[in-house]
């Protein structure tokens, strides 16, 4: 049934990446969440690492709007179950604002999330080495596309109260209201690696200090009642929100909660929140586990989930961890569903920079100087417990390694871009990929895998 959502909100973007609307982003959940206000965090597109600090700054999960990998019909519902009860809504956006999909136009982008939000966007300038061309800058993004509404500007890197008169003097002359002005401050820096921040669960103490550090920087150099009354003026948005219990399968839905266990802990965090909500709602009892630490596998697990994250940081740690490594190798033998993404594809090999891991695949991996990156259109090459032969699913591909694979198992996905190919496992119950998806736009994904764990 459609609603009318009233919920206040607003997109925090930028020109490019590298401005610092994380930190903006970061600092304006915590500040309103300080002030006592339920705020609920978004991120517009595939980012793992953000909304683990979204969900530090403000006790929710940090939840994504993806209109590739699940689809502009789905950004305004997901959005409506993130945001339910709460009386704010922050949405940093990726890249530009007006960078999206290549070669698809604006889809994906922040500025086409916005606009099926209809969101007010505030624009966060890195100013360090500017004063007056600020103006045309600025000009340039509000007036691009006339459907989005950027109605201010925040200052990043600030370098004085001259250089600050300055650029205030300069926006005025194109009407765009300035809500923040912000110094350069090293204590609210992130370090980052390889693939871009390092996770919070990887620094938590110090993840602590940095979000709190941001939010004072936002209290100190920005308007917030300014950009509360803006969030506030956001009309309302008529929606269904998106629910991971589909009414029309409730029939379906497994019995008997067979345990399905889920890799976490430091060198496992990217995962959605809406993959254990569907999980869940499709009768599965989710249980975490941390490889890293935990020995065995969880009492009675039926089937396994391992997502992506950073194995390569901890290859020495996962290794030695021989009973759990022996342990996922029975598991699979067994025939049980499997199913790893990245991070998951990289464990259950036989090795990755030469520590023994899983040996579930005949493959071995290793760290490469190239980034893989970018969306992808996949099909499905061989049944599997994820998805039936011929499935067609959209995901995500991030990781700086490579592997060596042997002869056997048949591919999982079938790829057009970048350039044709197949790839990943599918081994009895195992499917194992680079690919990373959104199992909200496909549901089905879930129910499939836990009736896979019910059967004997």
């Amino acid at each position: 049934m459609t609603t009318s959502v009233s919920v206040p909100r607003l997109v925090v973007a930028a020109p490019a990446s590298g401005t610092g609307k994380t930190t903006v982003a970061t600092g304006l959940m915590a500040a309103f969440a300080e002030r006592g206000l339920a705020v609920s965090p978004h991120k517009v597109g595939p980012d793992y690492i953000d909304p683990g600090y979204h969900a530090l700054a403000t006790g929710r999960p940090g939840r994504n709007l993806d209109a590739y990998m699940c689809g502009p019909e789905l950004v305004a519902p997901l959005f409506a179950h993130g945001a339910r009860g709460c009386e704010l809504a922050v949405v940093e956006g990726v890249m530009g604002l007006f960078d999206g999909v290549s070669g698809e136009g604006e889809l994906a982008s922040t500025a086409h999330v916005a606009k099926l939000l209809k969101a007010p966007v505030v624009l966060v300038v890195d100013a360090s080495s500017q004063s007056r061309s600020v103006a045309a800058l600025v000009h340039g993004f509000a007036s691009f596309d006339p459907q989005v509404r950027l109605a201010g500007v925040i200052l990043n890197k600030v370098g004085s109260d001259r250089h600050e008169a300055l650029l205030r003097e300069a926006l005025e002359e194109v009407g765009v209201p300035v809500y923040g002005a912000l110094r350069r401050t090293p204590q609210v820096a992130t370090p980052s690696r390889h693939l871009g921040l390092v996770p919070v669960a990887e620094r938590s103490a110090e993840a602590v200090d940095s979000v709190r550090a941001s939010a004072a920087m936002v209290r100190e150099g920005c308007d917030l009642e300014g950009l509360l009354a803006l969030a506030r003026s956001a009309p309302l948005l008529s929606t269904e929100a998106w629910s991971a219990a589909d009414p029309d399968e409730r029939a379906t839905t497994t019995a008997g909660r067979p345990v399905v266990a889920v890799a976490a802990g430091a060198a496992f965090t990217f995962s959605y929140a809406e993959h254990t909500e569907l999980l869940a709602a499709a009768g599965a009892e989710v249980t975490p586990f941390d490889p890293l630490h935990d020995e065995s596998l969880p009492e009675g697990t039926a089937g396994l989930v391992i997502g992506g994250g950073f194995p390569e940081v901890y290859a020495p740690e996962l290794s030695a961890n021989e009973r759990l490594r022996k342990a996922v190798a029975e598991l699979a033998a067994s025939g049980a569903p499997v199913v790893a993404e990245c991070a998951g594809l990289l464990y259950l090999s036989r090795s990755l920079d030469d520590k023994p891991m899983c040996g579930v695949l005949d493959a071995h991996a290793r760290m490469s100087p190239r980034l893989t990156l970018g969306y992808r259109d996949a099909v499905a090459v061989s049944d599997s417990v994820l998805a039936p032969a011929g499935a067609r699913m959209r995901g995500h591909e991030f990781h700086r390694t490579v592997l060596e694979p042997g002869a056997g198992p048949a591919p999982a996905w079938g790829m057009r871009l970048p350039q044709p190919r197949v790839e990943g496992f599918v081994q009895g119950g195992v499917h194992a990929s680079y690919l990373h998806t959104h199992w909200a736009g496909r549901p089905d994904v879930a129910r499939r895998l836990v009736e896979r764990c019910a059967t004997p």
